[in-house]
């Protein structure tokens, strides 16, 4: 209860003449910031240098002494901390002089707390009866007592102790009676601390009884020049394990050295100067060193590759070294040789494995895993492969062939094949399409699987050779499990693949066809230039330009000339018949049952909200995806494009009363129709026709630009 002057009015207010007495510090409030001053200034300290005076009453050489110390005041909550630097032989407890903790004024204020603002340069502080003076403040607190608004007053400087000098002038005054030479190892020790040089070498001890070659792992230890080796111990070798060859120390050179007397060898050696010996001579340090004793040790300078070291009396051959201790002689040294000592000769090959023939009994994988170990274990699969070449989205990754029977039977002649090879695990797959009136049934010919190249024995110990995707282009001859075949064309996805591929498929790498081409003789390359079409355009049908190229006898396969075709051809994209198209779609969904047209139609008229009887194209193929419309999607869409407007709409009822197969059936279609618009056998419902070949263009990558009588220049 406060009583007296110092009570304040109703209601708190100050009367007249009294003061605001705040508790804490207060800071002008900056601009946009509510922050308060535990936020704003935390970890903000002002750092003051003070000193104080200490008297000593029961000492005759000193009547006080000037103690220098750091006064830290913290701004986010004006505690204060004093802390004296320690001094080093001092006799004082110094360090924390006063902890962390708000401090109160002297009497009569006692009741208050120092604040910032009771801080000032060249003025005292008295905390706890002991009058601290400050001399001066780093830069940050000058600044920020200048943005308070407070004017700091001039530096002062501090005392001297008068017996810190004395103690100053008695330790220069000294002199050592014995002047040791100092030997400093710590900065070799700093700089190459955990640097160890690793050396192979080889110990030849087959003279001695029951001796034989060693191989030992040399240490060299950067740090203080010391030295290991350990010995390198193979397994079932009949010999203990032991720890180390030699434990870490310096090697000397000359090993082993003789017994020295105590006293003969030291570190220093002093002269006597005058006196007599013992006590009341005279000495000096000898730095000459005329009399020392020195022994040689082995250094980083005297290991080097080729050179023999004497292990107290073992002579071990440097063989090699390691990466590091190259780096290091190539840096320090400037040595670039490091080619290693061959010290035992190259190991004998290993016999070959003899593997029993193949039994019979499962694949011939299998069988091999069965004598590789006790336990038998599953043969491993290409998983890279697998994964990067097997379906993705679009890109199938199986090459499609059209294959058919060489054979007599005029049965078998007009059989058509599409031969399949995955490419994710090299296995073919052989489909027969259904032909109507043939007699021969249609379906899965051959189960995908790896198949064997012909003329290969089958109880043998080497694995069979079986086809790769090099094996397959069009007018290769196959033997399928004794099933004669021959190719006779490709989708389109397997030319492009191929194309794409020319580094794996020589046979579709344009640059080797054009080498073979160049190889010809004079006479056939003159016949080849000879060539002009009608017109003078440059370009041939490609019935005249493989024909050409049979006859040049270069030895092109019947699918280099098709790339060559390809590569060389003028393009177009055939049109589409719809009629046929919708005899497909029907054909497809009278096979899948598919009859709600009258529910599609209520969608679409839903849809259109215009009731224009157009739709876009993305929201009818949204509708024909809704109601699961059993049609391949290239199939869909290109019917869709064919019922597509200039604005980019579809008609959708001229479209849905295409598909009806109920009310507007179409004709039957043959299977061969089908097959076209099959998206399981090509990537588009119409190939691309190869007609026109620029056979100018060929001529002029072949033999180079002709000249104007022909001939190339």
């Amino acid at each position: 209860m406060l009583v007296g002057s110092e009570k304040p009015g109703i209601g708190g207010e100050l009367l007249l003449g009294q003061k605001h007495k705040p508790k804490y510090s207060v800071f002008p409030t900056g601009e946009h910031s509510q922050a308060p001053s535990w936020v704003a200034f935390d970890k903000q300290v002002l750092c003051f240098d003070a000193y104080f005076q200490e008297p000593v009453p029961q000492s005759k050489e000193e009547k006080f002494r000037v103690r220098k110390c750091k006064i830290y005041f913290y701004l986010e909550d004006d505690t204060i901390q004093v802390v004296e630097p320690e001094v080093k032989n001092s006799g004082i407890p110094q360090g924390t002089l006063i902890r962390r903790h708000r401090i109160s004024l002297p009497p009569p204020e006692d009741d208050q707390f120092y604040n910032v603002h009771h801080f000032n340069i060249n003025q005292e502080m008295v905390l706890y009866s002991r009058t601290f003076k400050i001399t001066d403040c780093d830069p940050f607190t000058r600044n920020f007592l200048r943005k308070l608004g407070m004017r700091l007053n001039q530096t002062d400087s501090t005392p001297e102790d008068p017996y810190s000098n004395l103690r100053q002038q008695m330790e220069e005054s000294m002199r050592p009676l014995r002047p040791y030479e100092r030997q400093d190892t710590l900065k070799q020790f700093l700089e190459h601390d955990r640097n160890v040089l690793r050396f192979y070498c080889h110990w030849d001890d087959s003279e001695s009884m029951f001796g034989d070659p060693r191989e030992l792992i040399l240490h060299y230890f950067l740090a203080d020049d010391t030295i290991e080796i350990r010995e390198v111990i193979y397994p079932n070798s009949g010999r203990d394990a032991t720890p180390k060859f030699l434990h870490r120390s310096r090697l000397p050179k000359h090993a082993p050295i003789p017994i020295r007397q105590p006293g003969e060898k030291t570190d220093r050696t002093v002269l006597n100067v005058f006196g007599p010996t013992g006590h009341g001579g005279r000495f000096i340090l000898d730095s000459l060193k005329t009399g020392a004793v020195q022994d040689n040790f082995y250094r980083d300078c005297d290991l080097t590759i080729g050179s023999v070291i004497n292990v107290w009396g073992r002579h071990v051959t440097i063989c090699d070294c390691d990466t590091f201790t190259k780096e290091f002689y190539r840096s320090k040294y400037g040595i670039e040789d490091f080619t290693p000592v061959q010290y035992r000769a190259a190991p004998a090959p290993r016999p070959a494995r003899q593997l029993p023939p193949y039994n019979g009994f499962g694949s011939e994988e299998d069988s091999l895993c069965s004598c590789q170990g006790l336990l038998p274990k599953p043969p491993q699969k290409d998983f890279k492969k697998l994964m990067e070449k097997d379906r993705q989205g679009l890109e199938s990754n199986v090459l499609r062939f059209v294959g058919r029977l060489e054979t007599d039977n005029p049965i078998d002649l007009e059989r058509v094949f599409i031969i399949s090879f995955y490419l994710s695990d090299d296995t073919i797959a052989v489909f027969e399409p259904t032909q109507r009136n043939t007699g021969v049934l249609g379906g899965k010919f051959l189960e995908r699987s790896r198949v064997k190249k012909p003329g290969q024995e089958l109880f043998k110990s080497e694995m069979s050779e079986y086809f790769t995707a090099q094996d397959l282009y069009v007018g290769a001859h196959l033997l399928l499990n004794k099933q004669p075949f021959q190719l006779v064309d490709a989708d389109e996805y397997a030319f492009n693949y191929m194309e794409q591929h020319a580094e794996e498929f020589p046979r579709a790498n344009v640059g080797t066809i054009l080498s073979k081409i160049k190889s010809i003789s004079k006479d056939k390359r003159d016949q080849l230039i000879a060539v002009t079409e009608p017109a003078g355009t440059g370009v041939i049908q490609y019935e005249h330009f493989r024909s050409l190229l049979v006859a040049t006898d270069c030895g092109l396969s019947e699918h280099e000339i098709m790339t060559l075709g390809r590569t060389y051809s003028e393009r177009e994209q055939p049109e589409a018949d719809l009629g046929m198209m919708l005899a497909v779609a029907q054909d497809q969904l009278r096979k899948k049952h598919f009859e709600a047209f009258a529910d599609m139609v209520r969608a679409f008229v839903h849809e259109d909200r215009n009731s224009s009887g157009l739709l876009p194209s993305h929201d009818a193929r949204t509708i024909c995806k809704a109601f699961q419309l059993p049609l391949a999607d290239d199939l869909l869409r290109a019917l869709l494009t064919k019922y597509e407007k200039e604005s980019g709409e579809i008609d959708y009822h001229a479209f849905l009363s295409g598909i009806n197969w109920r009310e507007n059936p179409a004709p039957l279609v043959l299977p061969e129709d089908v097959l076209k618009f099959d998206v399981t056998w090509s990537g588009t419902p119409a190939g691309l026709v190869v007609r026109s070949i620029n056979y100018a263009l060929m001529l002029e990558d072949v033999f180079g630009p002709r000249g104007p009588a022909g001939q190339a220049s």
